[in-house]
């Protein structure tokens, strides 16, 4: 991890902030987005989140920023607004020329890359989510008193973030990474402080607590990977469920953990980056016919280029055959194809057998 060799430059959100950005690895542009904790310079060779940037830059030119009140951006800010920090990514990908690029929100930035993904749709090509959610804490169904003592720990973070002792940032690590050791433990607590002002993590922890971004989630336009831990409590399984629920054709990806920050000895890190890997290097269909096709024809054409027939995708899907062949109709007629084996050929030449296996 320490070997790893980063670029850190600036550039300025459009209100600006200063902000502060790295490129790690060669390869087709990953951009990673924390929701929260960020530090270019001491999150890489952390014991607790080094292995993600080692990983994730094997195969790609991996972007990472510092988003406002963070790490070497401008600190003290008041604007934390999902707006704002979607301003910040745009600004570093607008400063790095990246048309278009993966997208990965990790640390609770959901509500902020499904924002801009709904919003830029030219510039995705495909989004990771992990400890996915939509709705945040206080958006869910909550009693009275769990609401108080939600509101209880934001005024904590805000007046006891920056003390030497860790009693309230180790509310946040042990939620993030309970089965770590002490060395890990502290490791977290002591970058927390590092990372941010307790004025700038209290109003990013609002902006969190307080989001919902259903209505943007059946917007997402490209291919989606969802990934939660199961025993996670923050967020909940379920939050991460209802996310790939409403994301059209999204892939939902159950780890048996109970991190947050998924850490090296894991096996649960093991298969995220297998899924993940297999996930980013899938064909794109963008610019393709097949990217006209509805998350539902674009099953049915991926069972007809296997060389399934009618009955079995009728089969597979669950679904009459009367409906297999209502939908081949429209399939074809989007594709601008009249037989099968036209379909088959262009599904081949558009690699769209390969992101299936």
């Amino acid at each position: 991890m320490a070997s790893l060799r980063q670029r850190i430059r600036f550039c300025n959100a459009p209100d600006g902030v200063k902000i502060a950005y790295s490129v790690i690895g060669r390869g087709p542009p990953l951009v990673m987005l924390s929701g929260g904790h960020c530090h270019l310079e001491l999150d890489l060779g952390s014991p607790v989140l080094g292995h993600w940037f080692t990983e994730l830059s094997r195969h790609h030119s991996l972007v990472r920023l510092d988003t406002r009140g963070f790490g070497l951006s401008d600190r003290g800010i008041e604007d934390h607004s999902i707006d704002a920090v979607v301003s910040d990514l745009q600004a570093v990908v607008d400063a790095l020329g990246l048309e278009r690029f993966a997208l990965l929100g990790w640390l609770g930035a959901t509500p902020f890359v499904v924002t801009y993904a709904s919003g830029f749709p030219q510039r995705v090509s495909r989004l990771v989510l992990h400890a996915a959610y939509l709705r945040g804490w206080l958006k869910r169904e909550v009693g009275a008193g769990e609401r108080v003592a939600v509101d209880a720990l934001v005024k904590q973070v805000e007046s006891g973030w920056d003390i030497k002792d860790p009693i309230v940032r180790r509310a946040i690590t042990s939620s993030f990474i309970p089965d770590s050791t002490p060395a890990q433990q502290a490791w977290f607590d002591e970058a927390l402080r590092a990372s941010a002002y307790g004025a700038d993590a209290a109003r990013r922890l609002r902006t969190r607590l307080n989001s919902d971004v259903s209505d943007l989630a059946p917007r997402i336009a490209c291919p989606t990977i969802v990934l939660n831990a199961e025993h996670d409590t923050n967020p909940p399984f379920y939050e991460g469920r209802l996310a790939a629920s409403l994301i059209p054709g999204a892939h939902f990806v159950a780890l048996p953990s109970r991190n947050h920050v998924l850490l090296a000895h894991e096996g649960a890190w093991r298969r995220w980056v297998d899924e993940v890997e297999a996930f980013l290097r899938a064909p794109s269909l963008h610019g393709s016919p097949f990217a006209r096709l509805s998350p539902r024809e674009l099953d049915l054409a991926t069972l007809i280029s296997a060389g399934l027939d009618n009955a079995q995708i009728a089969a597979r899907l669950a679904i009459s055959e009367k409906t297999v062949r209502n939908h081949i109709t429209r399939i074809f007629a989007k594709l601008d194809v009249e037989t099968r084996a036209q379909a088959i050929v262009l599904a081949h030449s558009a690699g769209l057998r390969s992101a299936a296996s």
